[in-house]
């Protein structure tokens, strides 16, 4: 893997990329679907539905946002521990990739608390009455689905094993 992918200034402007893109999309939710109704993409299966969570997933831990701080707070520490320290083996830029959603992802979410006290969902998947999200949210679980058969079924003990090895001395 090129070693460019992992600079620091990629994986920055890669993230801040994918939370605009968040935001916007919250932003048209906001201007097309606020007050109507429901717009049906597929009856019976998909719609935009704008909602206003002032929860977590599922609408857990409502009216909690100093938590949601936190965790938004730990996540970025986390992250910036994971990218200081992981090796630069093209073999794990999976994993870095799946940092930086999973990241984008929470920030994203964090933007909305902060700034309207709520996040702003409106993807309704209603065949089977999944709970409504936004791009957020798909960022985080798609990253965690992904990451998760990354782990049983691609790496190896020995390769997690020297996940977070860090460059090598010498190595830029």
């Amino acid at each position: 893997m090129n070693k460019r992918l992992c600079r620091p200034w990629v994986i920055t402007v890669l993230t801040l990329f994918l939370i605009v893109l968040d935001q916007v999309t919250k932003g048209l939710a906001v201007r097309f679907l606020k007050g109507q109704e429901p717009f049906v993409i597929w009856d019976g299966v998909f719609e935009l539905h704008y909602l206003e969570n002032r929860g977590a997933a599922f609408g857990m831990l409502q009216g909690h946002q100093v938590i949601f701080l936190l965790i938004g707070l730990l996540v970025f520490a986390a992250a910036l521990y994971f990218f200081r320290h992981v090796s630069e083996d093209g073999r794990f830029f999976p994993l870095r990739l799946i940092a930086v959603f999973i990241l984008a992802g929470a920030w994203g979410n964090m933007i909305d608390r902060l700034r309207l006290s709520y996040v702003v969902d409106f993807f309704y998947f209603r065949l089977i009455d999944f709970p409504i999200v936004n791009v957020a949210d798909i960022y985080v679980s798609v990253a965690t689905v992904v990451l998760a058969v990354l782990i049983l079924f691609c790496y190896k003990d020995e390769d997690l094993d020297h996940l977070l090895d860090g460059p090598k001395k010498g190595e830029v």
